[in-house]
């Protein structure tokens, strides 16, 4: 599993919430987000920035350039 879809994963089930919810949340279908889990699709960048904004997390923690969360933070 890639650094991207493995984070997500660990995001979501951290929160505690479903690929249905969080897939509402970014207004697409729920098959659609589990495409980015299971790595048979890559989100655009606009789908992207709605996962670092939902989870509250930097775009390089998100796409593994990064171990801190936080670093979008000063």
């Amino acid at each position: 599993m890639s650094e991207f879809s493995n984070k997500l994963k660990e995001l979501r089930t951290s929160k505690n919430i479903s690929q249905k919810q969080i897939a509402s949340q970014l207004d697409i279908a729920d098959r659609q987000y589990r495409r980015y889990e299971n790595e048979e699709q890559q989100p655009t960048l606009p789908i992207i920035i709605k996962l670092a904004n939902y989870f509250d997390i930097s775009l390089d923690y998100l796409v593994g350039r990064t171990d801190n969360p936080n670093s979008h933070k000063s």
